[in-house]
């Protein structure tokens, strides 16, 4: 599968690292620019593209950056991208710590990838925000293991959300729907499921245990 991947850190770079092992073609991109991803291009094989390339006819794109630099992106940053794709949100409102205050956020009670998808101009699938970047590679397990970790995974869009849970599941990881966007507060930072290691049970019990009230300390 073609896969473009935007955003180059911890998430971006290991799921570069897991995807390619798997087979996939995949362009990566970051704000600095093609030339800062040689390293990365020579242990995987990706191709390092600019920003503006990283979707062309790509069937997932993976949208991993700071959430302040999301309206940074260039306009129409999706176009060429191949019908039907699916955006992957990874991203997280720390407005105390690197984000800001984002007044849509707070104000309006947008959740964080409802914010993200309206400056995407495109649908998107909240999956990896509250995921440890070091789980993506070292605790893949094969499906029915007892100690594989479940991933929430909330969206819209039930086609591209069945897309992303297979391709989550071909990376060894189980999923849970966490419903539709609007309901991707449950997985948000300092939810119970945010950063939780646990299986399919744990997991949904977990985001029905969410408080939709955002947590002092993730407010501006």
């Amino acid at each position: 599968m073609k896969i473009g991947i935007i955003g180059a850190g911890n998430i971006g770079g290991n799921l570069t690292r897991r995807l390619t092992a798997l087979g996939h073609d995949v362009s990566v991109a970051n704000s600095r620019g093609p030339h800062t991803l040689t390293a990365l291009a020579e242990e995987t094989g990706a191709t390092p593209v600019p920003v503006e390339e990283a979707a062309r006819d790509a069937e997932v794109v993976v949208v991993t950056i700071p959430l302040k630099a999301i309206p940074d992106l260039p306009s129409g940053v999706l176009d060429g991208a191949a019908d039907g794709v699916a955006v992957i949100d990874t991203n997280n409102y720390y407005p105390r710590q690197r984000d800001g205050r984002i007044a849509a956020i707070e104000d309006e009670g947008l959740t964080e990838s409802r914010w993200t998808e309206r400056h995407l101009g495109h649908p998107v699938i909240k999956a990896f925000n509250g995921t440890y970047a070091q789980d993506i590679l070292e605790r893949p397990r094969p499906a029915g293991a007892p100690d594989r970790l479940a991933l929430p995974v909330a969206g819209d869009d039930e086609a591209a959300k069945a897309k992303v849970r297979s391709l989550i599941d071909d990376l060894g990881f189980d999923t849970v729907d966490a419903g539709g966007i609007d309901e991707s507060w449950r997985q948000q930072p300092d939810t119970p499921v945010y950063g939780l290691r646990s299986g399919v049970e744990n997991v949904t019990k977990a985001l029905a245990e969410a408080d939709p009230e955002r947590p002092a300390g993730f407010r501006g």
